[in-house]
């Protein structure tokens, strides 16, 4: 009971910091934002409807005096009427307004209209890299010092050591461009995420963005499971009659998930985050893409919602890799004293 109400106020804690450091990122974001020189490129047509707009969120203000007849509000008053816009009732939680990437869209419903293929090429490399990896960092361990441990080992170093863009455009080259086996862009035209023609254009960027997951969960595992295979509760249970595969699934293996859990709990917050360069490259139009899609177009409002989007997912991830830690191992006491 003691421990269970521990472990409560230890994650009421976090939330509590959590939501903290959120407002406080928040806020400097805004103000270094709303600081920059609002220049957008817009037809003569938009002009009007553009500053129209930015009176009503509270950016603005009519100028007479001014040469555009407006003139920017100061930007900690800004935040005020943004902070005020957000709850005021029959406001449906508003964000701003693009005024570049999509015009006159609001800043979420832009970012959720760019989930599904973030999601799936996400989805689609963490089911290969996790298993694969793993995999993988089992077999280094039970061959440990041997040839095969020593090249893997070798290979392993060399592809955590490249960013993940370059096997992009490695891939892109050979299987794209030069033995022509694979589509080297995304399918465009009217094809569902699920249709052959989707899956088989999303087979390069999967590959690009597991590459580094399976060698980073390589060497994770291979590093905990011989720790766990040199430990002397292993030969005690060799000593009572288990053969070696019996003591490495039931009791070496057991023991090792319980720092790779958290790593695979981590791979599973991060399916909406995307990859910024390798949607690019592929042409993927998910949320990397609008990411940078929106720092190019200068489409700031755009910019800082998927930008606190980016921060609330590494947020929240590690505080639901914190905690896994106590619930995966119970000998970890979270929130507990030293004795």
């Amino acid at each position: 009971m003691r421990e269970t109400k521990q472990t409560l106020i230890y994650i009421l804690k976090r939330l509590a910091l959590m939501v903290v450091t959120f407002l406080a990122i928040f806020v400097i974001c805004f103000i270094l934002i709303r600081l920059l020189p609002l220049t957008p490129n817009l037809t003569p047509g938009d002009v009007d409807t553009f500053y129209l707009r930015m009176v009503a969120q509270g950016r603005m203000r009519v100028d007479p005096s001014s040469e555009t007849g407006y003139s920017m509000v100061p930007v900690l008053e800004q935040l005020w009427n943004f902070i005020v816009n957000l709850f005021k009732p029959g406001s449906q939680w508003k964000f701003g307004l693009s005024y570049a990437v999509d015009k006159w869209m609001e800043p979420q419903n832009i970012l959720f209209s760019k989930m599904p293929p973030t999601i799936l090429i996400n989805v689609y490399s963490m089911i290969i890299a996790i298993p694969v990896g793993i995999g993988l960092g089992i077999y280094m361990a039970l061959k440990k010092n041997k040839w095969q441990d020593q090249v893997l080992s070798v290979l392993i170093m060399l592809v955590i050591s490249v960013p993940s863009f370059v096997y992009a455009f490695v891939f892109q080259y050979l299987f794209g461009y030069v033995w022509k086996v694979l589509p080297p862009m995304r399918a465009s035209g009217e094809f569902g995420w699920f249709s052959p023609q989707m899956t088989l254009s999303l087979i390069l960027p999967v590959m690009s963005m597991c590459v580094g997951s399976i060698a980073g969960f390589a060497r994770y595992t291979r590093a905990e499971l011989t720790e766990v295979l040199t430990s002397d509760f292993m030969l005690l249970a060799r000593t009572k009659g288990l053969t070696r595969a019996q003591a490495t699934v039931r009791h070496a293996l057991r023991n090792s998930m319980v720092p790779i859990f958290p790593m695979i709990l981590g791979e599973i917050i991060s399916v909406l985050s995307g990859s910024l360069v390798i949607e690019n490259i592929f042409s993927v139009s998910g949320v990397g893409a609008l990411y940078l899609e929106s720092i190019t177009k200068r489409d700031y409002d755009v910019f800082q919602f998927v930008a606190m989007f980016y921060v609330a997912i590494g947020l929240v991830g590690t505080l639901v890799v914190d905690v896994s830690y106590g619930i995966v191992d119970p000998r970890i006491r979270m929130g507990g004293k030293k004795a």
